[in-house]
């Protein structure tokens, strides 16, 4: 995978990785929109104000073990439609592949004077100033001040130089290994989420994506730990907040967190020891396993190309979206590494030979090439000693830095370049046609694309490039995505503004969804707003509204659950890797300060002059045009087939024999355990090093707050630097079953189409001018019934529907915040026709891409359907079945608006009823003591202006003590799809993604907290070693929800469909085998709940906190309940496994979902699986 984007904007970029495990490839320029991760009830969301980092702050951890629940797995459809989604797109180890946003350097400074128009910040810096200085700090490195301590030195090491980075209250030291010459970043903070982190240049020369496979192998077993493979083994058996790894264009970096420090250091020397003494560079069969091997069992059989990366990367090339960027890329980048794939072409996979392998390794991954990164409160000596004991095996390589160096790709297009590739489509109706040949209904995608620099941008042009790309692309009413998305030409924006994580910048910008006659449109409405803009200029507000959008984000500096360290590291790497100062990069007060001061000299013309300089003057730029071929996808799978024909005919009968003999070995390798010897190198923790209380956070609840009748949620947690999270949740139960499906668009109605007195684009500016972000968003949540014991399936009847506005603001703009909800709650345009086609274009378009990406998260969403009265709730609001849904919606807006218009008008009166709609109000909030003081009286005003009776003249039913109004129909509609089929949605691919699940408990039965420890050891043992290592699949895994029972397989780009569901089925022995094994194996059982207790204990950003503990008052989860899980998970027993795999093997009314090929289900049928087909696209 591949990775470019820009250094400060990495904060965003860690938040969608939260469910990657450790493989991930970053691919560049831009990403499309599948959706993102959140909020885990609810189902759909719009947002403003916040760019990228809305998807960060809203992340509840996972761990990486659970890390299939990307955004669709999870049913959550939370598109960021209010901020265009750019950045990269992550493919993790175990099969998460999603967008990551972007985020940004931290960089607001104050506003002062200098700032225009409405730009107030003062407040923000000020009281972030006074929150950390009001914090006494346990490490004696770490200060609030510009005085830097004494730095730490070591005899193995010289220090190259010392720095404070106020904007993060971090001490840096960079040291030199003197023996071999490694560089290491040491970061003294006050974080106990510490992290570690070591980045190689590793440009490659080919497409064979050498760096990629070789950051999938490195891990697979080395000098001191020797397992197959130690990660997974630290996977199954650690408190890591972060375990993964990822290949850029030119570097790969292996990080690891954790707020345990013996957990920590444990990490590191897997780690360390990995990357400098692999196994995989002395086994070829590291090699076969991870990147690609010829595979045949009998002489008779076809040969097959087998390795997780090759399949990995058919899942990408099927993605006309990675098609689309990579051909922008390499249109761009002509003469230099980035001109070829990193995470390597299927088709050129494999020419890659082990030699040329193990010759990559040695060539690259020596410490002299090494930058090694360290940051939080741990000692900084044991930094030092730990990495000494790995870098003095090495001398300086002198030749290691010149050979790793990045060139710079020269602006030498003295024209702008046409590229056109095709994209493979279905042939829906089978009629015959002539491959190539368009027929009415093909759409095109179209891209323009520009080299931006070609020398290195001043920390000052950093900062402006950024802020012109919001103001360009950074929200639905930014300029030139507004112009292109009000066009028509297009269904969806397309590349995602400016790209930076590379040594040179790019900017991307087009549409899929074109008709051909549209193509050279759409380039000449980019041309021309550009051209536009460049000559008139920007609003005073629109410039004050991003630039306290994007100072918003970075003095807050929310990664959510990902590790603050980690965007340090990533942010200090984009320089570092270039040999520029690591510690200059995360910087931004003084040239965020002389950006105000040429704004208040010189206005828009700072960044007209701009556009003209980089974009319109320069010629050095692509257009990539993506046209449709319903042949594509047969003609490849012949030609992988022909070529594997030839090779085999050139084979004789000896070399054959060879091939399957190699093959029975590898899976004769794969398929032998470690012996007890080898699982005991790997270092790991004792059950006694676990916190046996479960963490709670502050909440108070104030029912009828201030006579209003409107209840009040509070956490009060010791700092949030100044700043209030407020959600204003709004009850939604009176709007009917069947209207359901229209939330989605009302939550982007609320957010896009402007309210009251503003139209879209003065809505927009008035969120980034006085917010930190505002969204809107749908939440379901299964509650514990009154009288009802807690920990058993529930029926499902009982839940709770809300509407979710959310946001968040500094104490002193917490009346600006609220009034912007009031807004979109009352007064949000519902008669924007044109805007709404717009949505429902651009969701349609999402859509078939959701299912083509994330099958896996598709199939996960229709399986729950099929069992959960909140599931299928979801399914309709997001699943598969919502893609049919937003397609009548759109016709029936182009056609019958009037119509569609009533349903959303009555859909508002309902939430609004005046007569009780204050009855289902809740407020939410998160702060600390001096914001609770500070905002009373804004609340209390905000809660009195509200809509409806105060107190509510009619009560709500009681969702705690009746079934909800939705229950009885849904049920009804589920039992009508009864019995349950095995369902296949067929897309253009050339992986397959296998779901299949069922009902392992019933209702009112308990479920018993040692029930994640079994199924988190069966999808991180048995799953991983099957369906991936084996089964050469990208990601297997399982998921289980105690509180509705229901259990599911999953797998992520699977070459395999029939054998992947055998896997599945054999899941119930290979568990009860292992109960067995447990009884006299102590240390793999501990393993075991160490991991689960991991998944638990994660570290979590403030508005995450008050989040998690809002969500568990409102399911009336109670504190002893999840004391006794949590005490069930510690205690679980060897017979407990035993007892979950006697229930698999009796798992009710299974069935199957699957996102696949034609050709895929075909042979699927005729090896006994047969599935009732539908054609997606």
């Amino acid at each position: 995978m591949t990775i470019v984007g820009y250094p400060w904007r990495l904060l965003a970029q860690m938040a969608l990785m939260a469910y990657s495990l450790r493989s991930i490839t970053i691919t560049t320029t831009t990403a499309f929109r599948i959706g993102s991760v959140g909020r885990s009830s609810s189902s759909s969301s719009s947002s403003s104000g916040s760019g990228g980092i809305a998807a960060a702050t809203s992340l509840a951890r996972r761990s990486l073990a659970n890390t299939v629940a990307m955004s669709y797995l999870s049913n959550n459809n939370n598109n960021d439609h209010q901020s265009r989604r750019r950045g990269v797109v992550v493919t993790g180890m175990n099969g998460s592949s999603k967008w990551l946003g972007s985020s940004g350097r931290a960089f607001f400074a104050s506003a002062s004077s200098t700032c225009p128009s409405t730009l107030s910040t003062t407040a923000l810096k000020s009281t972030l100033e006074e929150a950390a200085s009001t914090t006494t700090s346990t490490t004696t490195t770490t200060t609030t001040t510009t005085t830097a301590a004494a730095p730490v030195e070591h005899p193995a090491y010289e220090i190259l130089s010392t720095d404070m980075i106020p904007e993060f209250g971090a001490h840096a030291t960079l040291y030199r290994h003197t023996q071999s010459g490694a560089q290491l970043l040491s970061l003294s903070t006050d974080d106990d989420n510490k992290c570690f982190g070591i980045t190689f240049r590793t440009p490659p020369s080919d497409s064979t994506g050498v760096p990629h496979i070789l950051e999938h192998s490195v891990l697979c077993g080395s000098r001191k730990y020797t397992t197959k493979d130690p990660f997974v083994q630290l996977l199954q058996g650690s408190l890591q907040t972060f375990l993964n790894a990822f290949t850029y264009p030119d570097r790969t970096c292996y990080v690891v967190a954790s707020q345990n420090t013996k957990d920590f250091y444990n990490l590191i020397h897997v780690y360390s020891d990995a990357v400098f003494h692999p196994r995989a560079t002395q086994d070829p069969m590291v090699h076969a396993q991870e990147g690609w091997h010829l595979e045949l069992e009998k002489m008779e059989e076809p040969l097959t190309y087998k390795g997780v990366v090759y399949n990995e990367m058919k899942g990408v090339y099927s993605s006309p979206e990675s098609l689309l960027q990579r051909e922008a890329q390499q249109s761009l980048f002509p003469d230099t590494t980035y001109g070829v794939d990193s995470g390597g072409d299927p088709t050129v996979i494999p020419q890659l030979s082990f030699e040329q392998f193990a010759e990559f390794h040695d060539k690259f991954y020596h410490p002299s090439n090494a930058r090694i990164f360290f940051a939080g409160e741990d000692d900084v000596y044991k930094r030092l000693e730990i990495m000494e004991e790995y870098l003095r095996d090495f001398d300086v390589n002198p030749k290691s830095s010149p050979e790793s160096m990045i060139e710079w790709q020269a602006k030498r297009y003295m024209e702008p370049v046409k590229v056109r590739y095709p994209y493979p489509v279905s042939d829906k109706g089978g009629e015959e046609d002539d491959g190539d040949e368009e027929k009415e209904g093909d759409t095109h995608y179209t891209m323009v694309n520009w080299l931006m620099n070609d020398r290195p941008f001043t920390p000052m042009e950093e900062i402006t490039v950024t802020v012109l790309d919001h103001l360009l692309m950074g929200t639905t009413s930014s300029i030139l995505r507004k112009t292109l998305m009000e066009s028509g030409l297009g269904d969806s924006i397309t590349g995602g503004g400016l790209s930076d994580e590379l040594l040179q910048a790019t900017f991307s910008v087009g549409l899929k969804g074109v008709k051909p006659e549209n193509v050279d449109k759409v380039e000449q409405m980019i041309l021309d707003t550009l051209t536009t803009v460049a000559k008139n200029g920007f609003e005073e507000d629109d410039i004050a509204s991003s630039m306290n959008t994007i100072e918003f984000q970075m003095r807050e500096f929310n990664t959510g659950s990902f590790p603050k360290g980690l965007s340090l590291m990533l942010g200090s790497m984009s320089k570092w890797i270039y040999d520029r100062s690591p510690t200059e990069a995360l910087k931004f007060e003084e040239p965020l300060a002389e950006l105000k001061a040429r704004i208040s000299k010189d206005g828009s013309a700072v960044f007209q002059d701009m556009i003209k300089e980089l974009l319109l003057e320069n010629t050095h730029r692509t257009t990539v045009e993506m046209y449709p071929s319903k042949t594509l996808e047969e003609e490849q799978l012949q030609e992988e087939k022909g070529r594997l024909a030839k090779i085999k005919e050139s084979l004789t009968e000896e070399d054959l024999q060879s091939v399957i003999d190699k093959t029975i070995e590898l899976k004769k390798l794969q398929a032998t355990e470690d012996s007890p010897e080898d699982r005991a190198t790997i270092p790991s923790l004792e059950l006694s090093d676990l916190k046996r209380e479960v963490t709670e956070y502050p909440i108070a609840v104030s029912e009828n707050e201030a006579q209003t009748g409107i209840t009040v949620v509070r956490h009060e947690l010791g700092s949030t630097s100044g700043i209030v999270y407020a959600n204003l949740a709004v009850d939604v139960s009176g709007i009917a079953l069947e209207d359901v499906t229209l939330l989605p668009l009302l939550t982007r109605i609320m957010m896009e189409t402007g309210a009251g007195e503003y139209d879209s684009v003065a809505l927009s500016r008035k969120i980034g001018t006085h917010t930190g972000g505002v969204s809107v968003s749908t939440l379901i949540s299964g509650v514990n019934p009154d009288g009802a014991p807690e920990g058993v399936v529930t029926t499902g009847e009982y839940f709770v529907t809300k509407l979710l506005i959310s946001g968040k603001s500094t104490s002193d703009k917490t009346d600006e915040l609220f009034s912007i909800f009031d807004l979109i709650l009352r007064d949000a345009k519902l008669d924007s026709q044109a805007k709404i086609i717009e949505m429902l274009r651009e969701a349609k378009s999402d859509k078939e891409s959701a299912v083509q990406g994330s099958g896996h998260a598709i199939a996960n969403a229709r399986i729950r359907s099929r069992y959960s009265v909140i599931g299928y709730i979801n399914e309709k609001m997001s699943g598969v079945s919502s893609l049919d849904t937003v397609k009548e919606l759109l016709e029936q807006a182009k056609n019958d608006f009037p119509t569609l218009l009533a349903r959303l008008e009555n859909m508002r009166n309902i939430i609004l009823e005046q007569s009780t709609c204050r009855d289902g109000m809740i407020l939410d909030l998160t702060g600390d003591a001096a914001v609770f003081a500070k905002i009373r009286p804004s609340v209390e005003n905000f809660l009195t202006n509200l809509p409806g009776d105060s107190p509510a003249s009619e009560r709500l039913p009681n969702f705690y003590a009746e079934a909800h109004p939705w229950a009885k129909q849904a049920q009804e509609e589920m039992a009508s799809s009864a019995p349950l089929a095995d369902e296949g949605f067929v897309v253009p691919t050339q992986v397959s993604y296998v779901g299949k699940g069922g009902r392992l408990y019933d209702v009112g039965e308990p479920v018993s907290g040692s029930s994640s420890v079994v199924s988190r050891f069966l999808g991180t043992g048995y799953m991983w070693d099957n369906v991936r290592v084996i089964g050469g699949a990208y990601g297997g895994f399982c998921q289980f929800q105690p509180r509705d029972g229901i259990f599911s397989f999953l797998s992520y780009r699977d070459p395999n469909l029939a054998g992947t569901i055998d896997v599945y089925d054999g899941a119930s022995a290979a568990l009860l085998s292992s109960a067995k094994d447990l009884e006299n194996d102590p240390d793999a059982l501990a393993t075991a709940i160490i991991g689960a207790i991991g998944d638990m204990d994660g570290a979590l950003s403030p508005d995450q906190k008050g989040s998690l503990q809002f969500k568990r008052w409102l399911a009336r989860e109670s504190p002893e309940q999840r004391q006794k899980f949590r005490d069930e998970v510690l205690n679980t027993k060897p017979s407990d496994f035993q007892e979950f795999a006697e229930r698999l093997r009796a798992l009710k009314d299974p069935s199957s979902a699957v996102v696949s090929s034609k050709a895929a289900f075909e042979d699927a049928n005729k090896a006994g699986k047969a599935f009732t087909l539908k054609e997606i696209m």
